[in-house]
């Protein structure tokens, strides 16, 4: 790697987990040694543990802890409510917001500074230097996208815009106004009863012969299969990416930062490393799209396990 040490960054919770839960989790990432934390509901305007005046007292206390903090959009608005609270979060405040679809975009151009994240469809250099003229400072990578267009995009990438991957987590490939838990209870999503919350990663749909395939979570659907790219950290230094992303997920996430934490810092090689998260995926790795291949393969590893 080179001599410049990407950020680590956590995600949003994509979960719906319990209030007591989520301000717990906080408290322990804020002596984490990751440099960034979005926060905010990105899923499902209904996940209501939190208020907008909660989340920024929680944005304060994780800022005294010495961590930058950017508040997420929803990433599929279907309601003029959702669409008041968007315009809230863009114009209310002095934190820097993680715009998640155009609506977004369209409320923070030419205000302030702001991210993109993977949702948001950069798959050209064009398109990355005109988010870069209203206001881009960050953009994520989107997930299927893989390593050689990342090189392509970096070649081009503007001056003054960061680069971020999404290194850790189940990815989110999908969003439908439709919910999947509710249906999948024989709810309406009008009641959905708040089902989600007894699934704290996601409710895991398996194909008739009885292998994982994928994880529905309210409206998203997500990969059942946990990316893991930190064999591949030394490749993403090298080509210039500034800010690596964990996703949240309900058991590990402290031990996950601290590995990729430590890889970066040089004390565990990548085999070390690899080798250390081995159980903390659910069902397992992958890592294809950033090698340019269908996403639930596992390149470059010679297992593909997990605890359940």
């Amino acid at each position: 790697m080179n001599d410049e040490r990407p950020k680590l960054s956590l995600g949003p919770v994509l979960y719906y987990w319990p209030r007591e839960t989520l301000l717990e989790f906080y408290a322990r990432i804020a002596a984490s040694p990751v440099d960034i934390v979005y926060l905010g509901e990105t899923v499902c305007s209904k996940r209501r543990v939190l208020n907008y005046s909660e989340w920024l007292e929680l944005a304060g206390r994780l800022q005294t802890a010495g961590k930058q903090v950017v508040l997420s959009t929803l990433t599929l608005l279907e309601a003029g409510s959702e669409l008041g609270g968007l315009r809230r979060l863009c114009e209310e405040n002095d934190i820097l917001v993680e715009a998640n679809d155009m609506a977004a975009v369209q409320l923070l151009a030419g205000r302030k500074p702001f991210v993109t994240g993977p949702a948001v469809n950069i798959y050209n250099a064009r398109t990355l230097s005109l988010l870069a003229g209203l206001g881009l400072k960050r953009w994520v990578l989107p997930l299927e996208l893989s390593r050689d267009t990342l090189a392509d995009l970096q070649a081009e990438r503007p001056a003054g815009v960061e680069t971020e991957a999404f290194v850790y987590g189940r990815t989110p490939l999908a969003y439908s106004a439709r919910c999947f838990t509710a249906r999948a209870h024989n709810l309406p999503k009008d009641d959905c009863q708040f089902r989600c919350l007894d699934y704290p990663d996601g409710l895991l749909l398996s194909t008739r012969e009885d292998t994982p395939f994928l994880a529905l979570n309210g409206i998203q659907t997500q990969s059942a299969l946990t990316l893991n790219l930190i064999a591949e950290l030394g490749d993403l230094a090298d080509m210039g990416v500034n800010v690596l992303r964990i996703s949240p997920q309900s058991q590990h996430t402290e031990f996950i930062i601290e590995t990729f934490h430590a890889r970066l810092q040089g004390d565990l090689n990548a085999a070390e490393a690899r080798a250390a998260l081995d159980n903390c995926a659910p069902l397992g790795a992958c890592n294809g799209y950033w090698h340019g291949q269908a996403g639930m393969n596992l390149c470059g590893h010679s297992t593909n396990r997990g605890a359940a």
